[in-house]
């Protein structure tokens, strides 16, 4: 059975890498076709519903909380001002690198220990070790976000496919 590490760090590492490429394909896009970056940022698949600029922002938010949660430490604060493509994809990398300096032993009692997380609507929410915490929330959570930034991109015209989505590389 692979450890919380390895199912967290490497999967979430890639997803982000994807979802960097998704978004310079909207970039490419917005430029080939005059359309404003600022308009394809703003773009929602329905009114009620956040825009691309604030899903990569959760996305990142969820992948690098999720993490520092599952290691018991703290994760870094990520101040929500980005505005263009360039600085989202600044967001995503430092998300990937301080992913990527949180020591796989970090995780090794996560399985067993709780884990405590506050949430606007429902308050604080308990999961009993890691499993309950990725399959439950942040797996579902993060994906929920990468996904619809890549559907509010297929909505706005952006020439994307499913391999752009899994295997852009």
């Amino acid at each position: 059975m692979p450890s919380t590490y390895q199912v967290t760090v490497p999967t979430v590492q890639r997803a982000l890498r994807n979802l960097r490429h998704v978004l310079q394909a909207g970039e490419r896009h917005a430029h080939e076709t005059g359309i404003a970056p600022d308009t394809l940022l703003q773009s929602r698949l329905i009114e009620d519903m956040l825009p691309l600029l604030r899903n990569v922002q959760i996305a990142t938010d969820t992948a690098k909380n999720s993490i520092a949660r599952l290691a018991a430490v703290e994760a870094p604060k990520f101040e929500d001002d980005e505005t263009s493509f360039a600085q989202l994809y600044a967001r995503i990398d430092r998300a990937i690198e301080y992913i990527g300096t949180v020591a796989p032993d970090a995780f090794d009692a996560s399985e067993a220990r709780a884990i405590t997380m506050t949430t606007g609507s429902r308050g604080d929410v308990r999961f009993e070790g890691a499993a309950a915490y990725l399959s439950d929330f942040m797996l579902p959570n993060f994906f929920f976000h990468c996904t619809t930034c890549y559907a509010i991109l297929r909505q706005a015209g952006v020439p994307l496919g499913k391999k752009d989505y899994l295997w852009p590389n």
